[in-house]
C-alpha cells in the first residue's frame, strides 16, 4: 500500500487592498517552506464573514473562573474573571491553544502591581487579562493599525482606561518594535507616555504571542524590555519549534519551562 500524504487547506481573509501573494509569501517563509503553495482568491461582501465570524465565537472557559466572552454574549458565569472582546480583525478570542496557554501563565505569574508588555497584542487580550488579574500597568505593541483600533476598544468594553493601558503602534513591514519609538509616536502623546513606552529593562513579565520567525530575529528586543529576573514568555509555535526557540533564548533566560497544548507551545523562562 502507498503512502498517502494528507491535504491541508487553510482559508484566509483579506482587506481588498492587500497584495495577496505577498501574504502568502510572508506566512510561508515564516513557517519555513521553500515555495509559496498554490492558491485562490474568491471576492465575497466583507460584511457577511464579519457578522459569520462574530457568530461563530462564543464564551471560552479558558480553565475554572475565568472567561472569555464575546462583546454581544451575557458571561454565563458572572463572578468569574471575563475578559470581554469584539476581537474584530485582530487576533485573540481566548480559543487558540496559544492564547490560552499564556492566559494560564499570567493567572499563576502575577501577584499584583507587576507592569507587563504584550509584544504584539492583537486583540488585547492579554493586555487586558493582565490588568484584570493584578497588573499595575499594561503596554501592548503591535504592526497591524486594526488590532491597536480593536485592542483600544476592547480595553474601554472592559472599563479599562489610559491610565492602566498603553497601545502603540510601530510603522514598518514585517517587522515588530524597534529600539526607536519616537517615529511611531502620535502627536498627542505624552511625555509620560512616550517614557513609559520606551522603558528597557523595567518590565517584570513580557509577552510574546506571536510567530516563529519574528520570535528568532527579534529575540534580542523582546528580552531587553525585561528587567533581571522578570518572566518572559514566548509563543505562537508548534512543538517541533520549540529546539529552534530553546536554542535562541537560552543565552538570555534562565529556568526555561515549556508547556502544550494540542501541539502548541509556550516557552517562559526568567531573564538572566
Amino acid at each position: 500500500m502507498g503512502l498517502q500524504l494528507a491535504s491541508i487547506i487553510i482559508t484566509s481573509i483579506f482587506t481588498v487592498c492587500k497584495d495577496v501573494k505577498d501574504c502568502i509569501s510572508l506566512a510561508a517563509d515564516s513557517i519555513g517552506l521553500q515555495k509559496i503553495p498554490s492558491f485562490e482568491v474568491a471576492m465575497h461582501d466583507h460584511t457577511d464573514w464579519i457578522k459569520a465570524t462574530q457568530e461563530l465565537f462564543r464564551p471560552v472557559e479558558v480553565s475554572d473562573g475565568l472567561w472569555v466572552v464575546p462583546e454581544w454574549t451575557t458571561p454565563p458565569d458572572l463572578q468569574a474573571t471575563n475578559i470581554i472582546l469584539n476581537p474584530g480583525l485582530a487576533f485573540g478570542t481566548g480559543e487558540h491553544p496559544t492564547t490560552k496557554l499564556c492566559l494560564l501563565l499570567l493567572r499563576d505569574l502575577i501577584r499584583g502591581g507587576e507592569l507587563f508588555l504584550d509584544y504584539g497584542t492583537g486583540s488585547g487580550v492579554l493586555a487586558i487579562a493582565a490588568l484584570k488579574f493584578g497588573a499595575a500597568f499594561s503596554v501592548g505593541f503591535d504592526i497591524d493599525p486594526q488590532a491597536i483600533t480593536s485592542a483600544q476598544y476592547n480595553a474601554t468594553l472592559n472599563n479599562i482606561g489610559h491610565e492602566k493601558l498603553l497601545l502603540n503602534l510601530v510603522p514598518g513591514k514585517g517587522i515588530l518594535p524597534s529600539a526607536d519609538f519616537s517615529s511611531s509616536m502620535d502627536i498627542g502623546q505624552t511625555t509620560y507616555e512616550a517614557e513609559v513606552l520606551n522603558k528597557r529593562g523595567k518590565y517584570d513579565i513580557v509577552v510574546a504571542n506571536i510567530l516563529l520567525n519574528p520570535l528568532l530575529e527579534l529575540a534580542d528586543q523582546i528580552v531587553s524590555y525585561a528587567k533581571p529576573g522578570a518572566t518572559v514568555a514566548l509563543s505562537g509555535i508548534i512543538s517541533e519549534q520549540i529546539p529552534r526557540i530553546l536554542e535562541r533564548y537560552s543565552q538570555y533566560l534562565d529556568n526555561i519551562t515549556v508547556s502544550k497544548m494540542d501541539d502548541w507551545a509556550c516557552i517562559s523562562g526568567l531573564k538572566k
